[in-house]
């Protein structure tokens, strides 16, 4: 049995049988799952592992993190070929914005017949965004290296990704986080954008950031009062609420 039929076999035995295909993402599996294969292989790790997606849309990078004893480790970088619009979220169709945030891509948002030969829908929008009112659909991670308010990358990356994110939905994962942010969220870059009119929003991304900077463990992000927050300050929050 080959190594993707014996994830394909897992993907039945997990309940995600039912993931999207086509000959052109068989085609792509069967030819990129050894070289990934062998690269988990070579850093300990497992294919089929748990994925975490972390992109920045200034520097234009997109981290690959993979599950490995309970936190995550950085298994490669990969640039983004191209983003349009400016730092800060998405809010309405057609403003060709990149979304920020948190995002997650499902087993049925794997798109194997993209015009952009391979795709995953981030989830835009979510919950926090849908409260807001913005508006906008199919935000993806792409092949093609065009953008109109997706995350392009070079066809040969967006096939690794593919792999890697497949293989952990057919693995049995609900899903894989991605957590967009509009650039490395550290004292320095704040101080940059000090002026910024989306400071108050960037404040509510960077406690998951900081929180997965120690910990390398995904925080639980949930949406309190209007505004993201850790699980923790949620709870918070949310006590806070019901006292008042």
């Amino acid at each position: 049995m080959s190594l993707l039929a014996a994830i394909l076999a897992l993907a039945a035995t997990h309940g995600n049988a039912a993931l999207p295909t086509s000959a052109r993402a068989e085609h792509v599996l069967e030819e990129v799952t050894p070289r990934v294969a062998k690269s988990f292989g070579a850093a300990g790790l497992d294919v089929g592992a748990k994925v975490y997606l972390r992109v920045f849309k200034e520097e234009r990078e997109l981290e690959l993190w993979i599950a490995d004893k309970g936190a995550y480790r950085l298994f490669k970088t990969f640039p983004i070929c191209t983003i349009s619009g400016d730092l800060g979220p998405k809010t309405a169709q057609g403003d060709n914005q990149a979304p920020e945030g948190f995002y997650d891509v499902k087993p049925k948002a794997l798109n194997p017949t993209s015009f952009f030969h391979l795709s995953m829908n981030v989830g835009y929008p979510n919950a926090y965004d849908r409260a807001k009112k913005r508006t906008g659909s199919l935000i993806m991670i792409h092949g093609n290296c065009v953008s109109a308010g997706c995350f392009a990358m070079t066809d040969a990356g967006i096939e690794e990704i593919y792999t890697i994110v497949h293989a952990a939905l057919a693995s049995g994962a609900s899903a894989v986080p991605v957590h967009i942010f509009p650039f490395r969220m550290t004292n320095y870059n704040f101080a940059r954008y000090a002026k910024s009119k989306w400071l108050g929003f960037w404040q509510e991304l960077r406690p998951a950031y900081d929180a997965f900077e120690a910990t390398r463990r995904l925080p639980n992000v949930a949406v309190a009062a209007g505004k993201y927050a850790v699980a923790s300050e949620a709870l918070h929050q949310r006590e806070s609420e019901r006292q008042k």
